[in-house]
C-alpha cells in the first residue's frame, strides 16, 4: 500500500484544506478490498422453524407471566406504602411540631417537603403502572368474586387461608386495572378535547400554530441538547457537574441523618433489594436515564408528527432524530460507516490523507512522533555551512565532475541532489524537496535533483562496481581490522565519512 498509493504533497497544507472538500476527498480516496468470506447460514427445515418459533412462544409467556406476577406484586406494595403515607399525613394534627419532626426522622425522612416528594414519587408511579396495566384490559370481561376475602381467618383451614391471600391480591390487581382503565377513559376525553381545541386553533390560524409549534420543539430540543451536554461534562472531573457528583457523593457518605436499614442475614448489603435504594442511586448518577427525558422525547416526536402532517414547510431533515443521526458529509467521506452484517464493506481500508500524510513525516517527523529535523530542514543545516559559490556549486545543475561511465549510468543530466532508495520512487519528492529548499536559497540559483534509474538497487550495484576496482582493497576493512576495532571503525577513504575514521 505504500509503494502504490503513497505519494508526496508539494504543499501539504494547501492539500489539507482542498480535501475539506467532501468532493475532493472522496476523488482522493483508495479503497483497499480484503479477502473476506461470506458465513454459510444453515438453512433449516419447515418443521424445525415451526418447533424453535413454538418454544420462543412458550418461553415468551412464561417471562410474561412471571413479569405480569412481579409487577402486579410491586404495585400492590407501592399501594400500600402510599396509603400508609397517606395516612402518615393526615395524622399531622395529632403531633407537635417537635413530635412531627421526630416522627418524619423515624420514617426515614428528612422534614416534611421529603414525605411530599416521595407521595408524589409514589402517585406517579402507580399511575403509569395503571395505565399499562390497562392497555390490555378486555372492557367486555366480567367483574371476578373473591368470596373468602371478607371471611375472617379464624373461620378457614390453612387450604382457604392460601385461597384468601390469592384472592386478596387478584383483588387488589383487579381493582387497580378498573382505576386504571377509569383514569385512561378520563385522559382520553381529557386528550379528545385538547385535539379539538388544538384543530380550532390550527383552523383560524394555520400560521401562528406552526409557530407555537415549532417553539415547542426547539425548546424541547434545547433541554434535550442540555441535558446531553450534562451527561458529556460528567467525563471531565474537572468540570462543575463532575464536581457536584462528587460532593453529593461525599454528603451522601457522611450523611449521619438517614436512619440505617436493617440488613439481612448479619449485616449482608441488600442495596438494591428495595426499589427505594435506587433514588440515592439516580441522585448521584445524574447521566442515568430519566423519566423526564422519555417524556420529553415522546412529546417532541408528537409535536413533530403534527408538523409533518399539518405544516407544509415542515419536513423530515428538521426532525430530531433527522438531526442528531446526521452525519457530517466530511466524516462520512473520511472513514464510511458499514452496517454490521456487511462484511465486505468492513474488510475495506479507505486511504485518503494518509496517501500523502504519511510521506509527510520525512519532512515533519513530529507528525509520527519523532523528536527530529525533517529531510529539508537537515539539508538546509548542510547548505548554511558554505559561502555562496559552494553552496551554488552544490546545488546547482552540471556543476559536479562525473565519470562518463556514472554519466551514462544516470537517468538525467548532472546534477548534485542525489535520490537513490525505494522511498524515492514515490511520486511528488522531487517538487516537495524543491519546496523546501527553495525559501531559503537565492532565487536566481537553480536546484538540481536526479533520481537513479533504478532507485530500488542503485545502491548495491554501486556497491557491485565499486569492488570491481582497486580502490576497493584500500577502502575494504579485514575480519582482523574489525575485529581489532569493531564494526564500528572504517577506514578513510574518499567516498566515505572522514571524521574521526583511521588511516
Amino acid at each position: 500500500m505504500f509503494q502504490n498509493f503513497c505519494e508526496f504533497a508539494p504543499d501539504y497544507t494547501s492539500l489539507l484544506r482542498r480535501l475539506k472538500d467532501p468532493l475532493e476527498m472522496r476523488a482522493a480516496e483508495r479503497i483497499v478490498q480484503f479477502p473476506f468470506v461470506v458465513p454459510v447460514h444453515e438453512e433449516k427445515t419447515e418443521e424445525e422453524l415451526n418447533r424453535i418459533a413454538e418454544k420462543r412462544k412458550e418461553q415468551g409467556r412464561k417471562l410474561q407471566e412471571m413479569a405480569a406476577k412481579t409487577r402486579m406484586e410491586k404495585l400492590v406494595q407501592k399501594e400500600g406504602d402510599l396509603r400508609d403515607l397517606l395516612e402518615l399525613r393526615e395524622s399531622r394534627g395529632d403531633f407537635s411540631k417537635r413530635e412531627w419532626t421526630i416522627k418524619l426522622q423515624e420514617e426515614g425522612f428528612d422534614d416534611e417537603s421529603g414525605l411530599e416528594d416521595t407521595i408524589k414519587k409514589l402517585e406517579n408511579d402507580l399511575k403509569k403502572a395503571r395505565k399499562k396495566d390497562a392497555e390490555g384490559v378486555d372492557d367486555t370481561m366480567d367483574e371476578p368474586t373473591f368470596p373468602l376475602v371478607d371471611v375472617p381467618d379464624a373461620d378457614l383451614d390453612e387450604e382457604q387461608l392460601k385461597e384468601k391471600r390469592k384472592q386478596r391480591l387478584m383483588k387488589a390487581g383487579f381493582e387497580a386495572r378498573a382505576r386504571a382503565k377509569r383514569e385512561k377513559e378520563r385522559e382520553r376525553a381529557e386528550k379528545e378535547a385538547e385535539e379539538r381545541r388544538e384543530e380550532e386553533e390550527r383552523e383560524a390560524d394555520l400560521g401562528a400554530w406552526a409557530r407555537k409549534m415549532r417553539g415547542e420543539q426547539e425548546t424541547l430540543m434545547s433541554k434535550i441538547k442540555e441535558r446531553a451536554r450534562r451527561k458529556a461534562a460528567l467525563g471531565d472531573r474537572k468540570s462543575a457537574a463532575a464536581q457536584a457528583r462528587m460532593k453529593s457523593i461525599a454528603n451522601l457518605a457522611n450523611d449521619d441523618r438517614i436512619q440505617k436499614k436493617k440488613r439481612k442475614g448479619g449485616g449482608e448489603d441488600m442495596f438494591g433489594a428495595d426499589d427505594d435504594d435506587w433514588a440515592i442511586y439516580r441522585k448521584i448518577n445524574t447521566a442515568a436515564p430519566s423519566s423526564d427525558e422519555e417524556d420529553d422525547l415522546t412529546q417532541l416526536a408528537l409535536v413533530e408528527s403534527k408538523l409533518l402532517a399539518h405544516d407544509p414547510t415542515f419536513s423530515h431533515k428538521e426532525t430530531h432524530a433527522s438531526i442528531t443521526t446526521q452525519r457530517s458529509a466530511l466524516i462520512s467521506a473520511f472513514k464510511p460507516i458499514y452496517d454490521e452484517g456487511d462484511i465486505e464493506g468492513n474488510s475495506r481500508i479507505h486511504l485518503n490523507v494518509e496517501r500523502w500524510r504519511v510521506c509527510e513525516a520525512w519532512f515533519s517527523p513530529s507528525m509520527a512522533g519523532v523528536d527530529s529535523a525533517g529531510l529539508g530542514e537537515v539539508i538546509q543545516n548542510i547548505l548554511s555551512r558554505f559561502p555562496y559559490e559552494d553552496k551554488k556549486r552544490l546545488v546547482s545543475v552540471r556543476s559536479l565532475s562525473l565519470s562518463p561511465s556514472l554519466r551514462t549510468y544516470l537517468a538525467h543530466p548532472p546534477q548534485n541532489i542525489f535520490l537513490t532508495g525505494g522511498p524515492s520512487q514515490l511520486p511528488g519528492l522531487i517538487p516537495r524537496l524543491e519546496a523546501a529548499l527553495r525559501p531559503n536559497l537565492p532565487t536566481e540559483m537553480e536546484i538540481g535533483i536526479n533520481r537513479a534509474k533504478d532507485p530500488m538497487l542503485d545502491a548495491w550495484k554501486g556497491m557491485a562496481r565499486f569492488s570491481l576496482t582497486p580502490h576497493f582493497k584500500v577502502a575494504a576493512m579485514t575480519r582482523a581490522e574489525y575485529d581489532e576495532h569493531g564494526g564500528e571503525r572504517v577506514k578513510k577513504w574518499w567516498g566515505g565519512n572522514w571524521n574521526g575514521l583511521i588511516d
